[in-house]
């Protein structure tokens, strides 16, 4: 027997929110993710199995098929990230391997990252403090690699006013960090 308590990302036992001047970010645990490169030679069978998975064309370059309850974006070419709610897979690689088969190389991330939401008037402001992408022209389902204070990161825009920031757990307090000091800044 044991006494462990599973610990957010930022070292709460409960996710942290922030609210500056109408702009959420809230850390975001409950995700499952996983690593999907195709295998040389298989680069269409793998994104045909990603596309049956997600019952839409895999996500091509920039963009993030989300679906229920699986979704996944464009990491580069053939390779992305699949993302689903670690209470109903937290096996997600192993299902994969299962149904991608010799097609690709399923690598478990799920505690490779952290996620970040951000919500509310006044994110792309935040955005150009902190990162180097045209925020104002990433549509809803895009998906953009980047950097935020020298940590790579991905940014998803899941709706007009709501970003999704993915980076590396270990530097979750740096990122947690960066985003609140722009979002200071900006607001």
């Amino acid at each position: 027997m044991h006494d462990l308590a599973p610990l957010c990302a930022l070292g709460g036992a409960e996710p942290h929110t922030d609210q500056v001047a109408g702009v959420t970010l809230t850390e975001t645990p409950g995700h499952a993710l996983a690593s999907v490169a195709a295998r040389l030679g298989q680069e269409t069978a793998c994104a045909d199995h990603l596309g049956t998975l997600l019952g839409a064309d895999a996500p091509g370059v920039g963009a993030w098929v989300r679906s229920d309850p699986i979704s996944a974006f464009w990491m580069g070419p053939d390779q992305w990230m699949v993302i689903a709610p670690v209470a109903t897979h937290e096996d997600l690689a192993a299902q994969l391997i299962q149904r991608f088969g010799t097609s690709a190389s399923i690598t478990e991330q799920t505690d490779a990252w952290v996620w970040f939401d951000m919500q509310g008037d006044g994110i792309e402001q935040v955005m150009q403090l902190c990162a180097n992408i045209d925020i104002e022209k990433m549509p809803v389902g895009a998906a953009a690699r980047s950097v935020i204070h020298y940590m790579g990161v991905y940014v998803l825009r899941s709706a007009p006013d709501a970003l999704t920031i993915l980076g590396g757990r270990s530097s979750a307090g740096s990122l947690h960090h960066a985003l609140l000091t722009a979002m200071k800044s900006a607001l």
